[in-house]
């Protein structure tokens, strides 16, 4: 069953933004702190789960969008990212003829591809990991590292 209405807009974002409704409707705004390092992915991960943690996992924290909170969500997606490229290779490997129907019936590994696939756009949506909308929609959450020069704009004499 499909989600309806408008996805939450970030915390960050909504404050930039203002509260419409008045003060007495903004929610509390919750925080997770986000680790100086990059956290380590989960043991029981597989192989390829694990890759796609260290491929994505960075930009994640740089962006501040990684918290010890998100090691769970984050694992899933890995875990569904794998699983997709698995499927998707071992569904190529197949002659053609075999790629949609075996047996009359209709390919195991469409229906996995397609399942991963899913899963990965719904996990993703948090992370912005699916697609540039996703992303878009992050934009305001996600805080920039500050430049070297933003204490000369203050009227300090040293890059901060």
């Amino acid at each position: 069953m499909g989600r309806r209405g408008r996805l939450p807009m970030p915390p960050n974002l909504r404050l930039l933004k203002g509260n419409p409704g008045g003060p007495g409707r903004a929610r509390p705004q919750i925080e997770a702190t986000i680790p100086d390092e990059i956290p380590e992915p989960p043991a029981w991960l597989s192989a390829g789960a694990i890759a796609e943690w260290r491929a994505v996992a960075g930009e994640l924290h740089k962006c501040g969008l990684l918290s010890s909170l998100d090691v769970g969500p984050l694992s899933a997606w890995c875990d569904a990212s794998a699983r997709w490229k698995a499927a998707s290779a071992a569904l190529q490997a197949l002659p053609e003829a075999e790629r949609l129907v075996v047996d009359g019936k209709p390919q195991p590994l469409l229906r996995i591809v397609r399942s991963a696939a899913d899963q990965m756009a719904r996990l993703g949506q948090s992370f912005g990991l699916a697609g540039p909308g996703s992303r878009q929609r992050l934009a305001g959450a996600v805080q920039k590292a500050p430049s070297r020069f933003a204490g000369l704009l203050a009227g300090d004499n040293e890059p901060a």
